[in-house]
């Protein structure tokens, strides 16, 4: 398989995991969501589509990326690949507690296991390639900012 068959392959692979991510959350979005109190520094559901679909790309371009050095470093790759995996899991497992289950508590304990994965997924594909690396920062920066969102949905719904 070459370089570009790599990246496409997670690119879509990703795309598709957020898009039935997704459809837990259409529903919730507009049932159960908007009678939550939001912090005001809540952003319009117009824009979590748009940002969710930019880092699942650049996420399978990442992986993708460092995929494609399998045949020279196969034991970090298969590594870093394997946090790649279980952090993509736990990134549609949150949808699911969170809009699925209504529970934001559980969620946000959730989201913190998921942005210590992102972490160590971007210190892996770091050491693999640095352009990976760098394509996971937007992502890991995503997170935090949800992470405090979704800590501030739930303090403000007790």
């Amino acid at each position: 398989m070459n370089k570009i068959t790599r990246i496409l392959t997670v690119v879509i692979t990703c795309l598709v995991i957020g898009y039935f991510s997704g459809m837990v959350t259409r529903s919730a979005i507009t049932t159960w969501y908007p009678t939550l109190i939001k912090p005001s520094f809540n952003p319009p559901n117009w824009i979590f589509a748009p940002v969710w679909s930019m880092l699942y790309i650049l996420m399978g371009i990442a992986a993708g990326l460092v995929w494609n050095r399998i045949d020279y470093e196969k034991e970090i790759v298969k590594k870093a690949l394997l946090f790649f995996a279980i952090q993509l899991a736990l990134n549609a497992l949150w949808s699911y507690l969170f809009f699925g289950l209504h529970n934001p508590m559980l969620a946000g304990l959730e989201i913190i296991i998921l942005w210590l994965l992102i972490y160590e997924t971007y210190v892996q594909f770091a050491k693999i390639n640095k352009i990976s690396g760098y394509l996971f920062l937007p992502y890991l920066a995503w997170v935090s900012f949800a992470a405090v969102l979704n800590a501030s949905i739930w303090w403000l719904n007790p």
